[in-house]
């Protein structure tokens, strides 16, 4: 198995058991026995879990952002782009096996101890913000509506997996479009 391979198969398995059960509680072992990655060539790959934490971080970032942009990308007007946006959380929170944000997950766990981790959680809750604060400006309104949205999605994320619903992400569409109204 070549390095790229090797790596792909390690991210993936240390995505499901980091997600669905806590970093803390999963250990390399576990990982070599998900991914099939033999510990020497793991460890080779990732010399400590803390570097395979922030690689899945990392990629996971880059693929929930594409996820949502491809979902807001479908609308064409800018208001509807700003409640595509709770559209796609909706979309997310009923998934099987949605447990939350894993950046706000990982931040709990591991933020006070470990400031990779906290600088990767407010990398990516930067950039969320900064996505919302794109599509604020392309509608035209006032900029610190980026703030309001960014609160709203952020308390959906953590209600819906609090509560084991999505209702969280219809709730808040609703009050993002009363802030859109408000703003019109």
């Amino acid at each position: 198995m070549d390095g790229t391979a090797a790596r792909q198969q390690a991210l993936d398995a240390a995505e499901h058991l980091f997600y669905g059960r806590g970093i803390r509680t999963v250990g390399m072992d576990e990982i070599r026995t998900a991914s099939g990655v033999s510990l020497k060539r793991l460890y080779q790959l990732f010399p400590a879990k803390d570097q395979l934490v922030q690689a899945y971080l990392e990629r996971r970032d880059i693929a929930w952002r594409q996820r949502l942009a491809d979902r807001v990308d479908r609308e064409s007007d800018p208001a509807a782009r700003i409640l595509a946006v709770f559209d796609h959380l909706g979309e997310w929170f009923s998934e099987p096996g949605f447990r939350g944000c894993a950046w706000i997950n990982s931040y709990g766990e591991l933020g006070a101890t470990s400031a990779p981790v906290a600088a990767l959680a407010r990398a990516h809750k930067a950039a969320f913000r900064g996505y919302l604060q794109g599509l604020v400006e392309a509608a035209d309104l006032r900029d610190e509506l980026a703030d309001h949205l960014l609160l709203l999605a952020e308390g959906a994320m953590v209600t819906a997996a609090i509560f084991g619903t999505p209702d969280p992400a219809a709730q808040a569409r609703s009050a993002a479009a009363l802030l859109l109204a408000a703003q019109a």
